[in-house]
């Protein structure tokens, strides 16, 4: 059986073939990617590369096998993601694939945040497509944070809109080491884990791990949701993205990015990477 990873050379994908690669024959795993050339260390570790693209049905047609078991990490492409996940379902159908592992949103059948519809659409797809499917409702990446560092350093302030809202946010890795378990094991169809960190915090109290890392005062500055999205549409950010961080924030602050099961750290056999971790090293960087 070949383990297939779709979105291959994104970040989670490639954290996904890392972790794979640990313990799986390089010959057992395909990476679907668009294009070759930005894959090529991955095919010099003997991984196979399969070209396919989310947003042009046709190319799926041949990206699947009969057998696979198939990672779909969800789309980044912003109002397009639904219809590109169901031209993935309809490929692996159509092929015969041995099992479809989706990477969703935490809670997502009863979460608040606005990218939550596509992923519960998509949910939806896999339960009536007849196949073998597996979810994981992935939490929030600590890196989704940790990427406003360098503006937060530079300002002398850390800038959001989730109030006192707990955040069980876990590394990228965390997530991908998750997901290269269930890929090589056997896993009955229609299990769901929520995944998400041991810790939970404010990002209050992540500004302050900020301060402790670099020396100096950082405090959080929190915002309403239209003052976050303005300030996140002037630092340059594509409105569609300012809306859907803004969004997400505002939902924080009603606990959708809070978890407490350790769903996370049970699957992987450790502790999940603490949140501090994460900012020492985008600070250090």
């Amino acid at each position: 059986m070949s383990l297939v990873v779709t979105g291959a050379t994104g970040q989670l994908g490639r954290l996904v073939i890392a972790s794979l690669l640990r313990t799986t024959p390089a010959a057992d795993i395909v990476a679907l990617v668009r294009s070759r050339a930005k894959a090529a260390d991955l095919e010099a570790l003997g991984v196979t590369l399969r070209e396919a693209d989310y947003g042009r049905p046709e190319t799926l047609a041949q990206a699947f096998r009969a057998g696979d078991k198939v990672l779909l990490i969800s789309s980044s492409e912003l109002g397009k993601r639904d219809a590109q996940h169901r031209a993935v379902i309809k490929a692996a159908s159509a092929a015969g694939v041995a099992q479809v592992i989706y990477t969703s949103v935490l809670h997502a059948d009863t979460s608040k945040l606005g990218l939550a519809a596509d992923h519960r659409d998509t949910e939806a797809a896999l339960a009536a497509s007849g196949l073998s499917w597996v979810v994981l409702r992935n939490g929030w990446y600590t890196e989704n944070y940790a990427a406003s560092i360098p503006p937060a350093l530079a300002h002398n302030a850390f800038i959001g809109g989730a109030g006192n809202g707990k955040i069980s946010s876990a590394a990228r890795a965390d997530y991908a080491d998750a997901a290269a378990i269930v890929l090589t094991r056997d896993i009955p169809s229609g299990t769901i884990y929520e995944l998400a960190g041991d810790e939970a915090y404010t990002l209050t109290e992540f500004a302050a791990a900020i301060e402790k890392a670099a020396g100096k005062p950082v405090p959080y500055v929190d915002m309403s949701e239209a003052e976050f999205k303005k300030a996140l549409e002037g630092a340059g950010l594509p409105e569609p993205v300012a809306a859907l961080l803004s969004d997400s924030d505002a939902a924080a602050a009603k606990g959708a990015l809070f978890d407490d099961s350790r769903t996370l750290s049970k699957l992987i056999g450790r502790p999940t990477t603490p949140y501090v971790d994460t900012v020492k090293a985008a600070v250090k960087a």
